[in-house]
């Protein structure tokens, strides 16, 4: 079987996670790493015996490598991204594509460009019982959803934040509690529920200090389809709690905890329900918690992902199952939410089709 070759490019903590999806691929293989640090390029290269890059021109320029994962301080993405587009890469984009929606556009328009494919990480999606939700709710078992809500009460300690100069920062981590943490919540928010048309929200810096972005945020949201919702992001809920998916409606309402439905209660029960109240509760591994420990994660969904988009490279297809239009949605409306904490005004978000 032919395997895509992939390189990495940084080499921070979740550039771990995407070796070993890499390792564990059926159709992809890792072959080289860059970090302009040398030391770390090295040491980082050695784990998996690839090949260590500090040149960056040079990483591009290899003829070798037809697909990169981004695993840089999220700041920086679009800085690698859109050169790695140019160089005619396929790019598997750790969350959130870009600190605003603004720069998420600059490496949407040069993937297009080029004809490319970018996708988004957004492992959560891919988990058996956010797909049984997303059943549910095609299937209309809902009836009229009327409120769909999401909770990430995580923790973080202060050396956390002090791990590194880039946490914390509006520039390179582009924001805190939402942009860091909330993110794959508010994903499967709007993945399961469809678009938000109008945000209002309260924003705090309460249990930090020496950060910039917030560690707390409230949102009220009102959705395309009439619902209205909350969400609510922290990193100060100490020890650390599972996050929360609540979907309800005139016919129906589910709970999901992490990967786990709690709750599965229809007007109308049909074959297989009292199967998924029994059973599903149990959940899969396949993004981890991270509740408290933010590497308290497995690589499963990444490697979900990255052989979806080997997929795509090895049969010409231009659609993977998380592009980058998708993986925009959640960056516009966090900072969306941002805006509105800061002038005290609903926001009205705009959207991009194409």
């Amino acid at each position: 079987m032919r395997k895509v070759k992939f390189g990495i490019i940084g080499t921070g903590a979740i550039a771990t996670m995407h070796a070993q999806a890499l390792q564990n691929s059926r159709n992809a293989e890792l072959v080289a790493v860059y970090d302009q640090i040398t030391e770390r390029a090295q040491q980082f290269a050695e784990k998996y015996n690839v090949r260590a890059v500090t040149d960056f021109e040079s990483f591009l320029a290899d003829k070798e490598v037809e697909a990169v994962t981004i695993a840089t301080p999220t700041g920086i993405h679009g800085k690698v991204a859109v050169p790695a587009a140019l160089a005619g890469k396929h790019i598997l984009c750790e969350k959130p594509l870009d600190v605003t929606t603004g720069k998420v556009d600059e490496i949407i328009d040069a993937c297009q460009k080029t004809g490319v494919i970018l996708m988004s990480v957004f492992q959560s999606r891919f988990v058996k019982n956010v797909g049984l939700i997303k059943q549910a709710i095609e299937a209309n078992r809902f009836g009229k959803i009327v409120l769909a809500s999401a909770q990430c009460k995580w923790f973080r300690d202060q050396k956390y934040y002090d791990s590194a100069t880039w946490r914390g920062t509006w520039a390179l981590d582009g924001g805190g509690a939402l942009m860091n943490q909330s993110i794959h919540t508010i994903d499967l928010l709007l993945y399961l529920n469809g678009d938000v048309e109008e945000v209002s929200a309260i924003t705090g810096t309460l249990s930090h200090t020496g950060i910039e972005v917030e560690d707390n945020a409230v949102a009220i949201v009102k959705f395309k389809n009439g619902a209205l919702g909350t969400i609510e992001g922290s990193t100060s809920c100490a020890p650390g709690f599972p996050r929360r998916v609540e979907i309800s409606g005139t016919l129906g309402s589910v709970v999901m905890e992490d990967n786990k439905i709690i709750r599965w209660q229809f007007v109308n029960d049909e074959p297989g329900d009292e199967d998924i109240r029994k059973n599903c509760g149990i959940g899969e591994v396949i993004s981890g918690g991270g509740a408290g420990d933010p590497m308290a994660i497995s690589s499963e969904g990444h490697r979900v992902q990255i052989e979806d988009l080997a997929d795509a490279i090895i049969e010409g297809a231009k659609e993977v199952k998380l592009s980058g239009l998708e993986g925009r949605r959640a960056v516009e409306l966090i900072c969306s939410i941002y805006e509105a904490a800061r002038t005290g005004q609903p926001v009205k978000l705009k959207g991009r089709t194409k």
